[in-house]
């Protein structure tokens, strides 16, 4: 069975498609490389450059190469960028997302995976967050994931597709075999600009906002090693081939790390003390996003295999560490 990932050439695509090619099935990866790079998909996976929104595309490719599940990971994630330009994220996130999820319907793809984000829950006032806690995004982005969200829950109840969407909390770390890692050069994640900043890459790291209702004042994040991410969707590929009904499910550890503790974190396993400049709040910054990730271990038999707060920042080194090399040999 091919398995079509959508944003394969990006940063949690790019796992996937490892994740994927690891487990012996056949990928092909639609990519615009807008923010993705050709040469982060393994060379086994098919790399078609286009528009997730091209209906007609993804229809071709469907036929193509019989494609029977697709992974969509393909969108805009920055939480302040979709502040100041909606319109734009609702384009990405969500009308694309109805193109494919139309392209799929029509061509007889029955089994979807979606990547959402806990950005849907806003303001939540309960820690940990679970599933059925009220949905109520702050930001244009997390809107437009829900958006998704609600069109694949209608869609699968007139249709016969079947989906699983997993809400991630905070995505971080790299392949630990050194083959995939974060690699977009103004990426805003937290570990990936402090890694820089250890790396001398940056003059500084910022934070924003050290006057949220937490216990030192900076935001708290539940932060998960992508290649645990990458396992999960395995799963839930498994899950759905297995008969599984659509489900919405956490992505998270259920542990929470403030931002001055990873600031730390990062400089005690890089052994460089780089500065650090506060600043005022972003706009759409929740103050605590923790997940209960009870109902994805109960659903899909996960069982993280690198939930280490060190062990992320590690291979988060290790990954910039190659990336600066690989910059050296293009000079």
């Amino acid at each position: 069975m091919t398995v079509l990932v959508t944003g394969g050439a990006g940063y949690i695509g790019s796992h996937m498609v490892l994740a994927l090619v690891d487990a012996g099935r056949d990928v092909v990866v639609l990519d615009d490389l807008s923010t993705g790079f050709g040469w982060m998909v393994h060379p086994s996976a098919h790399l078609i450059q286009g528009d997730v929104g091209d209906e007609a595309l993804v229809a071709e490719i469907i036929q193509r190469y019989g494609v029977r599940a697709i992974v969509h990971f393909a969108g805009s994630i920055v939480v302040p960028d979709s502040v100041t330009d909606p319109l734009g994220y609702y384009l990405n996130n969500t009308v694309k997302s109805r193109a494919l999820i139309s392209a799929a319907v029509q061509n007889g793809v029955e089994h979807f995976l979606f990547s959402s984000t806990a950005a849907v829950y806003g303001e939540a006032t309960n820690s940990p967050i679970s599933e059925a806690t009220p949905l109520n995004p702050v930001s244009p982005y997390g809107t437009s994931k829900l958006m998704t969200e609600m069109m694949l829950r209608d869609v699968a109840n007139a249709h016969p597709l079947r989906f699983v969407a997993l809400r991630y909390f905070n995505v971080a770390g790299a392949d630990p075999r050194g083959r995939s890692g974060q690699s977009t050069r103004q990426a805003t994640h937290l570990i990936k600009v402090a890694t820089q900043a250890a790396l001398g890459q940056r003059s500084h790291l910022d934070i924003f906002g050290t006057d949220y209702p937490t216990p030192d004042g900076t935001c708290l994040r539940d932060y998960i090693h992508v290649s645990d991410l990458a396992y999960a969707h395995t799963l839930a590929l498994d899950y759905l081939d297995a008969g599984g009904n659509s489900v919405v499910l956490n992505c998270g550890y259920g542990r929470g790390y403030s931002v001055l503790e990873v600031v730390e974190a990062v400089k005690r396993v890089s052994k460089v003390d780089f500065a650090v400049n506060l600043s005022p709040r972003r706009p759409g910054d929740p103050a605590t996003l923790i997940a209960s990730a009870a109902q994805i271990r109960e659903v899909l038999s996960w069982t993280p295999k690198l939930d280490d707060l060190d062990a992320i920042i590690s291979h988060a080194l290790e990954w910039e560490n190659s990336l600066k090399l690989r910059r050296l040999e293009a000079a």
